[in-house]
This record gives C-alpha cells, structure tokens and sequence, in this order.
C-alpha cells in the first residue's frame, strides 16, 4: 500500500545499532563459546581438556613453535557465561565508538593487533620467568587482551567522555577510567587479588595499543632527530668547504708621491 505524501516510514531495526567489525566479533565469540559448552557437556572434560590446551595459549607449547596458531585462537574462547558476557559486553560499548571512529577494517586490525600482542607478551614473560614451571604449562583463554586494548584507544580518542565504573556508581571521564584499572590491573601482577586472570595479557593489551597509535609521535620525533643531525653535519661541511676555498685579501694600493 502506498504512503500518504508527508508521512516518512520508519524502519524498526534490531541491530542495536551494532557496527559490522563489532557484530562479526560478538558472533564468532558466542559460536565458539556454544561449541565449547557442547563439547564439554557431550564429550566430557578430557575432551574440553584437549581443545583448551591446542587452541587455548600455553606459553610452553607456543615457545618451540608447535603451536602458533594459539596467539590468535584464545581470543576466542572463555571459561564460563560471566566471561564471556563481561568482555562482549565491553566490546559492545566501547568496540563501537572505535569503529564509528576509524572503520571496520582498521578497527578490526587493531583489535587483532592488541590481542595477539598482548598474547606474545604473555608468552614472552612466562617463558623467561616462569619456564619449565607450571605457569608456563597453564593455558590462558578470553579476548580480554584486545579489550583493553580497545578501551585504550577510547581514552586516548575520547578523553573527557564520561563513564561509569561498575559496580561502583562513580562517573568519571574515561581518561580517569583507564588509568584506575591499569593501576589496579599493575597490582594484580603482583598477586594481590588472588585470582586466576591474567593480569599480565591486559596490561600486554594496553602497551601495544598505546604503542600502536603513539607511533606517529615516535616517528616523527626520530624524524626529527634525524634531520637535525643532517642539517648540523651539512652546516659543519659547508664550514669546512668556505675556510678551505677562502681568498686571500687583496693587497692595498700603494700611491707614490
């Protein structure tokens, strides 16, 4: 049936005004998470054993280079519902604002980018300190990594915006926000929280993000230092050049009376 002239349509939509790089991760996350309960119930916990420990990241098995896919495979899998539903939820808020921000593609680059890194960081700081001990045989799964990854960005691109840091009922700007849980994400390295999270990944997450997008600085700061050195070492060699090349004076002109 046609519309009357001056009446718009509107179209209900349930994406939630989800963008495609964020709906894409929620997706892939639930799936494998469905996958891992399935696995779990019908196959039992010996089976659940084996999946977490080929494509979860255990720090021993990535080192020889056995496994290297598991840098990239654990930021799909997660422990439990509360896991799951804490980093997707994250991902939705804030996942959001980057790729609104930047695009799909380069906000599915950093995603992946942080996560893997702050895998490797994992992996590097377990092998060095902990080798052939059990931290280094334990595996770690959950995209919390690229999490805080992405929450980095959103403080640095969106300083003053403000946000509430759940439980507590506090608003603060998401600056403030991210350097309160870096701080208490640095305590938990120390053991202080008594918990089985992986303090370091999170941490590893944020370095390279902060790494990521601070590059142009340090680029352009080397750049810098670089062309000023140039242009000292030409100045010194144009120097050199003019007292080699000089003319001696001319002699004066001698009058007779």
């Amino acid at each position: 049936m046609a519309s009357r002239s001056g009446i718009r349509n509107y179209r209900f939509s349930f994406n939630l005004f989800i963008t495609p790089g964020v709906q894409w991760l929620l997706i892939a996350n639930v799936a494998v998470y469905i996958f891992e309960v399935l696995l779990q119930t019908f196959s039992g916990p010996s089976a659940y054993t084996w999946f977490i420990g080929h494509f979860g990241l255990v720090p021993s098995a990535v080192v020889p280079g056995l496994r290297i896919w598991q840098p990239f495979t654990y930021l799909f899998l997660h422990e439990n519902f509360w896991h799951i539903l804490s980093n997707m939820f994250v991902l939705y808020m804030f996942g959001r604002e980057l790729e609104l921000a930047w695009g799909r593609n380069r906000f599915l680059q950093y995603y992946f980018l942080t996560g893997v890194g702050a895998g490797l960081i994992n992996v590097i700081v377990k092998v060095v300190l902990f080798w052939d001990q059990p931290a280094s045989y334990i595996a770690t799964i959950g995209a919390s990594g690229a999490i805080f990854g992405v929450l980095l960005a959103c403080a640095i691109l969106f300083p003053d915006r403000q946000v509430v840091m759940f439980p507590i009922p506090i608003k603060m700007s998401m600056r403030t926000f991210v350097i309160v849980i870096t701080a208490l994400e640095f305590l938990g390295t120390f053991g202080l929280g008594g918990d089985n999270i992986s303090h370091i990944c999170h941490l590893g997450g944020m370095l390279v993000g902060y790494v990521y997008l601070r590059r142009g600085s340090f680029l352009y700061s080397v750049r810098n230092s670089v062309s000023d050195w140039k242009i000292q070492r030409n100045k010194k060699r144009f120097q050199v050049y003019m007292n080699k090349h000089k003319e001696p004076p001319s002699r004066p002109d001698r009058w007779v009376n």
